[in-house]
């Protein structure tokens, strides 16, 4: 009896352990039932990204400009022989400083003196005989009164005088005309200046047109500098304007900006006067200056494909917005539709995509560092 109850567990053991078997068989092979169970598993969340984020307001940064430029002197003359002759004497040489109206240069007159002599005294001819014409034809009207002479023998008289009178303005004409020639054989200074050059020679012979001095005007000088379009539309708000040369710095101000492009470099033309000291004409420098526009530092502009932008928080998520304009290693301008409180990504931007889950840590309310 004992040995039937022992066979009969042993048989109800194998076939438990057979149906077990055959369970995780059916189980492991592929079929609807797995199929279904794999769809039903959860799958992991994705983990969102680290960044650090900063209303705009305190990550905008107003970059510092300069472009070369040089001072230039407002008048820069080169004074030439009015008249022909020879050199007698010169008064300033190189690098001295004259005044307005100070001789540099005297040509020999003695020929525009005797020009003048001839001047002078057909002039006075012409007027001692307009006297006498006219003391005639007060005569005259007085003899036709009394009819002694005719009427045509009076016009004669007064076409005589009238004839007289165009001769002696003639003769004054050409005696001012001597006299200008004979007060250009001195050959003055236009205004206060500094002798550049001195061409002409004691003894030399010159013919009208032959330069004799170049001159700088003195303590009238300007800015100049070429800069690009966008830098132009700004200079009227800039900030800080001055000129750098030489350890120096010299307070500027905007005079004007040319609206022709230069044909080579596509600039434009910017001049500028010297609020109060300025340096000699010919220096050369920087022109330095505050732009007024808001700009982007650097440091947060990132590339995606061939595009710079900045990386923005919206809705938990980060949004790519493209800069146009914007330059490798330069702070860029803002663009139009960003708000003061708009929150920038300014840590971890490197390594996001367009529309990628962000979560924002670490923010401190400091601005970025001067980009440009």
């Amino acid at each position: 009896m004992k040995k039937k109850n022992r066979r009969f567990v042993c048989q109800r053991a194998m076939v438990v352990l057979a149906a077990l078997v055959c369970l995780a068989a059916s189980s492991a092979l592929p079929g609807p039932a797995g199929a279904a169970s794999a769809q039903e598993a959860p799958k992991p969340a994705a983990s969102a990204a680290n960044v650090e984020l900063q209303p705009l307001r305190v990550v905008i940064v107003h970059p510092q400009r300069d472009v070369a430029a040089t001072v230039i002197a407002r008048n820069e003359s080169k004074l030439a022989a009015e008249v022909a002759g020879t050199v007698l004497r010169w008064s300033a040489d190189t690098g001295a400083r004259v005044r307005r109206g100070e001789v540099l240069a005297e040509i020999d007159p003695a020929d525009y003196r005797l020009a003048l002599d001839r001047a002078r005294s057909a002039a006075e001819a012409s007027a001692a005989r307009l006297k006498l014409a006219e003391s005639q034809l007060k005569r005259s009207q007085s003899l036709v009164e009394k009819g002694f002479i005719s009427q045509e023998a009076l016009s004669q008289k007064e076409t005589e005088v009238t004839l007289i009178r165009a001769e002696l303005a003639s003769n004054r004409a050409q005696q001012a005309t001597a006299e200008r020639q004979l007060a250009k054989t001195k050959l003055r200074a236009p205004f206060d200046a500094e002798v550049r050059e001195r061409k002409g020679q004691q003894g030399e012979m010159v013919a009208v047109g032959t330069v004799l001095y170049v001159l700088a005007e003195a303590g009238a000088g300007e800015l100049a500098a070429s800069v690009s379009p966008a830098d132009a539309a700004n200079l009227p708000s800039a900030r800080e304007l001055r000129f750098e040369t030489q350890g120096a710095r010299y307070p500027v101000r905007l005079l004007r900006v040319g609206a022709t492009l230069s044909p080579t470099a596509r600039t434009r033309e910017a001049r500028f006067a010297f609020s109060d000291a300025m340096p000699p004409a010919g220096s050369d420098g920087r022109l330095m200056w505050i732009d007024p526009q808001p700009h982007l530092p650097a440091s947060v502009v990132v590339r995606r494909g061939a595009v710079l932008g900045v990386f923005v928080a919206e809705n938990g998520k980060a949004r790519f917005v493209p800069l146009p304009g914007a330059q490798e290693a330069r702070a860029a301008a803002v663009p139009a539709g960003l708000g003061d409180e708009t929150p920038i990504v300014v840590g971890g931007q490197a390594a996001l995509q367009d529309g990628m889950a962000i979560r924002a840590v670490g923010t401190n309310g400091t601005n970025v560092t001067n980009g440009k």
